[in-house]
Formats: structure tokens, sequence, C-alpha cells
């Protein structure tokens, strides 16, 4: 009976004690099919339609819209930090204030010495942005004949025309008899007949000296042919020197003049390396005011930016002019030695033969460029 009952007890008990050792024994983590808490990341923005744009405190653009396709694919979760211009952005990167910097930040050697970059996934360069207005504007033209001494000439001309008036008036008043009473219709009579010699080289006015007064009419119009010519002269050589001298249509037109650049950007650090004046602007919108008040004679940034500005806002009396200069490339940054680098430069492959980066630019910019 007891080598019966013996493998029976032992069995027993050996059951008993699995079952209560995998009761107090601690259960995994995640069952099957879980997925793994999402890592928190924060990620540093700078404002630049039509890459990241804020309103409203709500993020969106071409730039946000890739990085939380990114997000999803490698499940973070993101937590937005704006700063005012692109140098404090990499600061960020650079002292672990965040974990990403996201919009369209152009890959240099300087800056990668600082901070580490994705694969580039958005092809750029630099253009130029110039009031969109004729350069020959009534007000360029004057300040021209102002500045050329044009102006003081031609207040002489109608001293002389005002002088000759009173003159002529006078001995009218005293040698015609059908001639006005009043000064005023005398004078104005006069002073019409002078201007038109000094204009038109004509006269109309009765003669009443005969044959010296013949003479005397004949170097009047000849001096008023002169002075035609001087004044249409000198205008259209202002005309012409103001459209020469105003006009920006590529980067060698801006030497000389103001340019108004976004702080921290490439395009302050390119166009001070020409030697060329600037001032800088926080974002897009207070650099074309500058513009329009006359604080800066174009602005220079990226092309993109500038060109989805000037769609956007028809209102504007900008316009983006010459060829793309100084072509560069748009990555993400982080730290150099962010755990982040590799998997989401990986992951933004992908995107990319997808086409899903593609397809982006189509939606920001109609075109596949």
């Amino acid at each position: 009976m007891f080598r019966f009952l013996y493998p029976l007890i032992t069995n027993f008990f050996i059951s008993a004690s699995i079952i209560f050792f995998s009761v107090l024994s601690p259960q995994p983590a995640f069952a099957q099919g879980v997925p793994p808490t999402t890592k928190l990341v924060k990620v540093g923005v700078y404002k630049s339609d039509p890459f990241v744009i804020i309103e409203n405190g709500q993020y969106s653009g071409m730039a946000i819209e890739l990085w939380e396709s990114l997000e999803k694919k490698m499940g973070l979760s993101s937590t937005y930090i704006s700063y005012p211009s692109f140098r404090k952005l990499i600061e960020a990167v650079e002292h672990g204030e965040v974990d990403a910097a996201v919009s369209n930040l152009t890959i240099t050697k300087q800056r990668a010495q600082s901070i580490a970059f994705t694969q580039p996934w958005y092809d750029s360069g630099l253009r130029i942005m110039t009031k969109n207005k004729g350069s020959g504007s009534f007000q360029n033209v004057i300040d021209g004949l102002i500045d050329s001494g044009h102006v003081a000439t031609f207040a002489w001309l109608l001293i002389l025309a005002l002088f000759a008036t009173a003159i002529i008036t006078i001995v009218d008043r005293r040698l015609d008899s059908e001639f006005p009473r009043r000064w005023r219709e005398g004078l104005a009579d006069n002073f019409f007949h002078t201007v038109s010699i000094l204009t038109t080289g004509k006269t109309t006015h009765k003669n009443l000296f005969g044959w010296v007064g013949r003479i005397w009419s004949a170097i009047w119009m000849v001096i008023g042919v002169g002075i035609i010519a001087y004044i249409t002269s000198s205008i259209t050589s202002v005309m012409t020197t103001t459209s020469l001298t105003n006009q920006i249509h590529s980067l060698s037109d801006l030497s000389g003049k103001r340019v108004g650049v976004r702080d921290g950007s490439l395009a302050e650090d390119y166009i001070q390396e020409l030697g060329i004046q600037t001032r800088s602007y926080t974002d897009i919108d207070t650099a074309v005011q500058g513009l329009m008040s006359d604080e800066v004679d174009a602005l220079v940034g990226d092309a993109p930016v500038l060109e989805y500005f000037t769609h956007t806002h028809p209102e504007q009396p900008v316009r983006v002019v010459g060829n793309i200069f100084h072509p560069d490339k748009y990555g993400f940054g982080f730290a150099l030695q962010s755990d982040l680098l590799r998997p989401v430069t990986l992951e933004l492959l992908g995107l990319r033969e997808q086409g899903s980066v593609r397809d982006l630019r189509v939606k920001y910019f109609g075109n596949a460029r």
C-alpha cells in the first residue's frame, strides 16, 4: 500500500509547489501584443512658414508633419519648445535643453561642429526679395533731381519766368490800351505767355516794338528751346541713373546696399562674409515690414520661405528676384552623442524611399522639386 501511495503523494506536493511559486513570482511588465511605453522627447522648433507654422499654440508645417511621421514609426511623443532664432535653437540642442531641432535647418560645416544632423530631406538655397515697384518712381526721380542739383536750377528758371512776367506786364499796361486793367488778369496772361515760350518755343504775344520786338521774341524762343531741352535731358538722365542704381536683380546688385536677414540664419553669415551691411530680424513678417519701411533695400533668405510668403501674401507689394544661389540642404539636428540620431536617420531614409517626403513637398509647394 505504501509503495502505491508514495508516488501519488510525491506528485501532489510537486504540483502544489509549482502552483504556489508561480503565483508568488512577479508577472512580466507587458503582456504579449501590448506596445512598450512611449518615449517622451523635447523638440525645439523655430517658426518658419511653411516648414514650421505656429498658430494659436498649434504646430503644423512641412517639417512638423515629417517629424510626426517619424514619431509614429519610432514610438515617440514630442513636446515642442519654440525659439526666437536658428542660433538659439542650435544652442538649445548643443546644451541639452531639447532632444531634437525641427525646422528648415540648413546643414553647414560650422553647425556640424556643435550638433549632429540627419540625412538631408530638402534641397534649398538663397534668393532675394525686393519691393515690387518701379525703381523710376516719382519720389525716386525727385530725390535724384535734388541730389544732382537740377531742382535748384529749375527754381532759378521759375524765378526768371516770374521776373520776365512782371516786366512784360508793366510794359503792356503802359503801352497796350487793350491789355487787361486788373493786375491778376494781366499777370496770369503774361505768365502763360512766358511759360509757353519756355516749354514750346512759341509766342502769340502782341508785338509792341516793331522789328526790335521781333528780334527779342526770336531770342526768347531760342532760350525757351534750350531750357526745355535742358529740363528734358536732366529728367531723363536722372530716371536712367535711378533705374540702374536702384534695381536689384542678382547677388551682384547688393553691393553698397543694406540687406535684411533673419537672425542666426545661413543668409546672415553668408551676406556678412561678402562684406555687405546687414540688419537682422526675428522672422519673415518683421523682415518684410523692414523692407517696406525702407530700413533695408532687399531681403536675402531661404528660397522656399521667400517664395511661400509672396504666394500666401499677394497683398504685399514684394517679389522674389534672381536665381537661387548658395545651394544648401535641410536636416534635423541632434546632440552629437544622441541615441536618436541613427534611428531617426534610418526612418527618414525610409520615408524618402516611400515618397512621403515628396508628397509633403507637393502639398506645401505644389511641385516635387
